[in-house]
């Protein structure tokens, strides 16, 4: 809810952070709405973590508007700010610190009395409270940035990167832990790589590429645009070497028999044309975020919407 109990919780509109030779952001816009959570997807450097730097009202924008709760995250960083847990991609916990210690100094910024979120967070998450936060592991660094980020049950989450380093049973826990978030109303924007995470935490996608909006549309059109890769492996050197001429590719040098193709629509296709090839196998897996995006970066024009 915004702070006139209207709108969407998060709006970007226009966006614009010109750093020079194509780098910041340029016209992004997006909305997250109380109870959503939004994906905010896209390769190293195309402009995510510039974009929440803006929401934390780190940055001053170019052009456009940047609101949290109908607050400008710049000039009212501090109302902003009141509301919101941020996640950094790169932790910046003080290293000589213990857990607890960290999490006391967060927690007395932002006036929190009771600690019974933070102590609930760091059990569910296995976190030790006394050790120094400099001789941890980096998922259990990761851990403290989680119970910082979630323990004031924030209205707004701004996620970057948030089971870097986790086990997968404390990525199951996180993920049981936003789904609580979002069925009690907070509004969380989520950058991840993850194709699990993404597709179990988000609602609506929003793809960015070199600095734009590319594309945002629900998990199920995700999930419908997604394809398959496939591994092949012919019976010699000699038989890949056919496939990949055929295909206008060089063909790789040495006795490597097996292909990689990274996203596969027409199944059958592919069977009929590898029927004229000696294969001694063929295994599929599901497309990953990466090989989804350069699909939709070779077909999209960026700014497009829907």
């Amino acid at each position: 809810m915004t702070a006139n109990g209207a709108g969407p919780a998060i709006r970007v509109r226009g966006l614009t952070k010109d750093y020079g030779r194509g780098r910041g952001v340029f016209d992004v816009s997006l909305e997250v709405a109380a109870g959503e959570v939004l994906g905010f997807l896209g390769p190293n450097g195309a402009g995510k973590t510039v974009t929440m730097r803006h929401l934390m009202g780190f940055i001053k924008p170019q052009k456009g508007m940047v609101q949290i709760l109908g607050h400008d995250c710049f000039r009212e960083r501090p109302q902003v700010q009141a509301s919101l847990g941020y996640l950094p991609g790169e932790g910046a916990c003080m290293q000589e610190m213990t857990a607890r210690s960290f999490l006391d100094l967060m927690a007395g910024m932002r006036g929190m009395r009771d600690r019974s979120r933070m102590l609930e967070l760091a059990d569910v998450f296995e976190l030790d409270l006394g050790a120094r936060i400099g001789g941890m592991s980096k998922g259990n660094r990761q851990k403290v940035a989680i119970v910082a980020a979630f323990m004031a049950r924030p209205d707004v989450l701004l996620l970057d990167e948030p089971t870097s380093g986790l086990d997968p049973l404390m990525q199951e826990r996180f993920l049981d832990l936003m789904a609580e978030e979002r069925a009690r109303g907070a509004a969380v924007l989520l950058s991840s790589h993850i194709f699990e995470e993404v597709g179990r935490a988000c609602d609506r996608v929003a793809f960015i590429r070199a600095g734009r909006v590319a594309m945002t549309c629900t998990m199920d059109e995700v999930r419908l645009m997604r394809g398959r890769g496939y591994s092949v492996e012919f019976s010699s050197a000699a038989e890949r070497s056919r496939w990949e001429l055929a295909h206008g590719a060089e063909p790789a040098e040495g006795d490597a028999c097996g292909v990689e193709l990274g996203d596969v629509r027409d199944v059958n296709a592919l069977i009929r044309e590898l029927s004229s090839y000696d294969v001694a196998s063929v295994t599929s897996r599901e497309q990953t975020l990466e090989e989804l995006f350069l699909h939709l970066y070779e077909g999209v024009e960026p700014s497009r919407q829907s």
